[in-house]
């Protein structure tokens, strides 16, 4: 019954959201602050499946970093109202062309500024890294991207692809980690699904890699996120606990 009645308001808030959402990127059409704008209210949407998102930003980390490569970890669907709460001003996705035919969330997805690359014709179109790179250098945004390259679906951080890192080398700006708690304890049928904290890391530079030692920059910020990821898991389960 609570994954029914959930489900009917996220139905009803989901298309009042893209309705007014895509109205209000008609103001200022394919600007990045819609994309901002628009996760703020996507995070919202936590409150609706009972799960208090709690944002923070360590020490050194900028709210509006720039131009720049954001990596997040991805765990499932919950990022929709869980990392979205973490999307910086001047922050866009990067997403295929073809999205741009799903009935309204592909013309929002437009809308709001986000990246969209070619990864049909290579011959024609440059390669998807580079695609990115020439957006990040062109209007100076800072791009989001998933390393992991998959959902982990409650199996820690997996091993990262290189991509990201190669965009942010090739760009020569800096990496902004996002970590978020893991949220495989959140299930659609529960009223309370406790808290998850969301935090953004300090940048860090990619001055002194090159393609060559591409992996070697993977493996460090592999290293960092892993060892926030575990912190933040210790700290919500104690907090659950004492609040159960």
């Amino acid at each position: 019954m609570i994954i029914v009645l959930r489900l009917i308001a996220v139905l009803i808030v989901a298309i009042l959201l893209f309705v007014f959402g895509g109205l209000y990127c008609l103001l200022s059409p394919r600007n990045p602050r819609n994309c901002y704008q628009i996760s703020k209210w996507f995070g919202r949407l936590s409150g609706l499946f009972g799960t208090k998102v709690e944002l923070r930003f360590a020490e050194g980390a900028q709210r509006e970093p720039g131009a720049s490569v954001c990596i997040a970890n991805h765990q499932s669907n919950w990022d929709m109202v869980t990392l979205s709460n973490a999307l910086m001003p001047g922050a866009v996705t990067v997403g295929k062309k073809s999205l741009l035919w799903i009935p309204i969330f592909g013309q929002l997805y437009w809308l709001t500024g986000n990246v969209l690359i070619d990864r049909a014709n290579r011959s024609k179109a440059m390669g998807t890294i580079a695609q990115v790179i020439e957006k990040i250098r062109e209007k100076q945004l800072c791009v989001w991207l998933f390393p992991e390259g998959t959902r982990s679906r409650g199996r820690g951080l997996l091993p990262f692809k290189t991509g990201a890192f190669h965009a942010a080398i090739g760009a020569q700006v800096p990496l902004v980690p996002v970590v978020c708690s893991s949220t495989h304890h959140c299930k659609a049928n529960r009223w309370n699904n406790g808290h998850v904290i969301v935090e953004v890391m300090a940048p860090i530079s990619v001055e002194g890699y090159s393609k060559e030692n591409v992996r070697e920059l993977a493996a460090h910020c592999h290293q960092l996120m892993k060892a926030k990821l575990e912190q933040l898991d210790a700290e919500v389960a104690e907090r659950n606990k004492q609040s159960a």
